[in-house]
């Protein structure tokens, strides 16, 4: 078995349940016939019988002039099952953005007709320095014309399917304050003179979404113009009404986001036109229309969109809107759609990736649900829910700007800043002097001012640190404090624990190899705290991967315990010196913040004192993913080799698991019992087709080295496996009110 939570981009998944819905919903619709009347006659019998939903629904149309998206050798073009989705789903789905490079592209539809120009102006030259015979006449582009592509992004620059929304509503006016999705402040289509694709760009003209008041998308219409094909979808921005009604009704039919079918108390519109010609439709599906239209970009100041928690069958990928899913009834871990799956899942050869081989363990990986949910915080139970609504949350308190941008698939709408990833270091350092001021939000400043005592002793909880740090169990910002924190744990704890013969302890420098480093450099600024934590320790922070921005290569920069004041010097890096007061001798109090873009294994440098994994993926904090990268298995021979105290953390126990596998097959070592990370991040993470606990940092291990030849040690043995029933387990499906069996009283039994 393998699971991808944690470790795929966030915006992944969204855009394989967007483009899900959009297949489902064309299919249905294209079945009728071309006639959208014959369609909806037919849903609103049903509909009118629907249980109403008190939330207001929302109908936004968000008009699109300069994005056009171009299809690789990869995607099919269609309505269909095309536009490239399969590779979104499917045994090995793509887990970065760049990723989705060989399939699609975005490109600008108005450099695409300054291009044109430009080549015709050129050939024009050509044939009059040729001295060619006859005369050449310009000819002016036609307004409706297809306008080919003069760009093709480069895989840093490429943005899955389902960003065109975005594009749309920002070349369609988005008001000030509206939030967009990330991937297009990251990436934005640029031009290149002189490069056409073969084809010409699929035009997204007009997109239709259905939300409700809580930001809820609901449903989704691509209106597209200028492909071979797509002539059926509609033409421009000309009559909607018969596609927005279609839409309207399928969305009640068979919702998106979540939840049982149902019809909106009342509907609002986003276009006066569009409200206009609905008037004598939406009643005929028993839903009040509002007397006018709205007038804003959504229903409420603080609309945003809700993180959307449509599950996936773990062997078919069919989502909550297509099939209905079940849990094994034995595990209660991975979802499945029905016993035909169950059965081919259980049946997996070779053996260890069947159901049945990990179906107990993923049970023993349930009973410490609640143990990882055990947190101090005011907003714990919200943020430990399987149907926690993480940009709510981060709207709902204003952490719209700074680091917290990373945390979120939406950017800030247009007047606003944040950190892009790949820039280099110089974006990401604090302006004014602030350490933290990439950690504030828009309110009250989330950071108290530093004890002016350093800690006595050293902490092994959130609720101890925020104490001692003057902070209100209610901030939020352990999301963020997770990574120095985790660095913290490991070196005050761990190794003493592990490895007492280095005596850490007493060691007033530390160097530090921080490998696949992608999200905490992105928030580095966040490693400040370690000054703070430990003022009597001089460290060195050697960032390394090939995940990082290869223009921050080979990069330096000293961050100092007193007066901090940012300055970029050319040649030489960049660093952050004091204002004033007097260096500590031996440079005690710093801390050296290195980088490497390059893998480990490539990686040339001093020996360190402690080696600490980070992420193979923007979501997963220092978790490793041995077995999802493949340069993990000449690192870890590396690592075999200097023999230094390696610590890595994992989203679950069954990525522990899965990294012990990979330590033994690249080393012939093995790995520690992996134990809970207090300073783990209390953020659950999204599990699309499962329903394990998943949370960035929430396990820590050590690699076990395979004893040097002669040494006379054995090698560590894997633990014995569990007991694996014969049979797959019945699917039953409970009854409407039957409460579940707690797993409390079965082990009361």
């Amino acid at each position: 078995m393998e699971f991808v939570s944690g470790y795929r981009d966030e915006f992944l998944d969204f855009t394989a349940l967007l483009f899900g819905w959009f297949r489902k919903f064309v299919a249905e619709r294209g079945a009728v016939g071309t006639s959208l009347e014959g369609c909806c006659r037919q849903l609103e019998a049903q509909i009118r019988r629907l249980p109403q939903d008190p939330a207001l629904w929302v109908l936004h149309i968000l008009p699109n002039h300069s994005v056009g998206i171009s299809l690789g050798q990869g995607a099919e073009p269609g309505p269909g099952p095309g536009l490239g989705t399969a590779w979104l789903l499917g045994d090995n789905p793509p887990l970065h953005l760049r990723d989705l490079s060989p399939y699609i592209s975005f490109v600008s539809l108005e450099d695409g007709e300054e291009g044109e120009e430009e080549e015709e102006e050129d050939e024009e030259e050509e044939k009059r320095e040729d001295g060619g015979a006859g005369s050449t006449e310009k000819v002016e582009p036609e307004e409706d014309r297809e306008l080919a592509p003069t760009s093709r992004e480069s895989p840093q620059e490429t943005n899955p399917p389902g960003e065109s929304e975005e594009a749309a509503r920002e070349a369609g006016g988005g008001k000030d304050g509206c939030r967009e999705d990330r991937v297009e402040n990251e990436t934005r289509p640029q031009k290149r003179k002189g490069q056409r694709s073969e084809a010409a760009p699929l035009h997204v003209s007009c997109l239709l979404l259905v939300t409700d008041e809580h930001g809820t998308i609901l449903g989704i219409d691509l209106l597209v113009d200028g492909a071979q094909g797509t002539a059926s979808w509609g033409s421009g921005t000309k009559d909607l009404a018969p596609w927005a009604y279609a839409l309207l009704c399928h969305s009640m039919a068979c919702p998106m986001g979540s939840g049982d079918p149902r019809k909106p108390r009342q509907l609002t519109v986003g276009d006066a036109r569009l409200h206009r010609e609905l008037e004598s439709l939406v009643p005929r599906l028993g839903v009040k229309l509002a007397k006018t239209p709205m007038r804003t970009w959504g229903p409420r100041p603080g609309f945003t969109f809700a993180s959307l928690r449509a599950r996936t069958c773990h062997v078919c990928h069919r989502h909550s809107f297509e099939a209905k899913l079940t849990p094994c009834p034995q595990c209660s871990a991975v979802l499945y759609c029905g016993e035909a799956c169950l059965r081919a899942d259980w049946q997996r050869c070779p053996d260890d990736v069947s159901h049945r081989f990990w179906c107990p363990r993923l049970a023993a990986f349930m009973e410490r649900a609640g143990e990882l949910a055990t947190l101090p915080f005011t907003y714990t139970a919200e943020v430990t829910s399987e149907t926690f609504n993480k940009e709510a949350f981060l709207a709902s308190r204003g952490l719209t700007r700074g680091y917290w941008t990373q945390l979120s698939m939406l950017i800030p709408g247009p007047g606003f800043s944040r950190h892009p990833r790949g820039n280099t270091l110089s974006l990401s350092l604090p302006r004014g002097g602030d350490p933290y001021q990439l950690l504030q939000g828009d309110g009250t400043a989330l950071m108290p001012p530093v004890p002016p005592h350093p800690p006595q002793g050293v902490f092994g909880s959130w609720h101890d640190y925020y104490t001692w740090r003057g902070l209100s169990l209610d901030s939020p910002t352990a999301v963020l404090l997770t990574y120095p924190l985790t660095v913290y744990y490991i070196i005050t704890h761990l190794v003493p624990q592990s490895f007492p013969e280095l005596n850490i302890q007493n060691k007033q420098s530390l160097k530090i190899h921080v490998v696949e480093a992608g999200k905490e450099f992105d928030l580095v600024m966040v490693f400040w705290e370690l000054l703070v934590l430990l003022p009597h320790v001089a460290l060195e922070l050697q960032f390394v991967g090939d995940g990082l921005p290869p223009e921050s290569d080979e990069q330096h920069f000293t961050l100092q315990r007193d007066s901090l004041e940012v300055s970029v010097r050319p040649g030489s890096g960049i660093s952050a010196r004091p204002s004033s007061g007097t260096k500590e001798k031996g440079g005690r109090r710093d801390l050296q913040i290195k980088v490497s873009a390059r893998p480990y294994h490539l990686f040339q440098g001093p020996k360190p004192d402690l080696v600490i994994a980070s992420p193979s993926s923007l979501s997963a904090g220092f978790n490793s993913g041995f077995a999802l990268k493949d340069t993990w298995l000449r690192s870890l021979p590396r690592l075999q080799s200097l023999r230094v105290p390696a610590f890595f953390t994992e989203s679950s126990e069954y990525s522990c698991v899965m990294d012990g596998q990979t330590m033994a097959v690249a080393t012939g070592g093995g790995t520690s019992p992996p134990q809970p990370n207090p300073f783990r991040s209390p953020f659950r993470l999204r599990a699309a087709d499962n329903c394990m606990p998943w949370y960035c940092n929430a396990f820590i291990f050590h690699l076990v080295y395979k004893p040097a030849q002669g040494s006379g040690a054995r090698p560590p043995r894997p633990p014995p496996p569990s007991p694996t029933p014969s049979a797959p387990p019945a699917l039953t499906r409970r009854r409407r009110g039957e409460k579940k069996p707690g797993r409390g009283a079965r082990r009361r039994k």
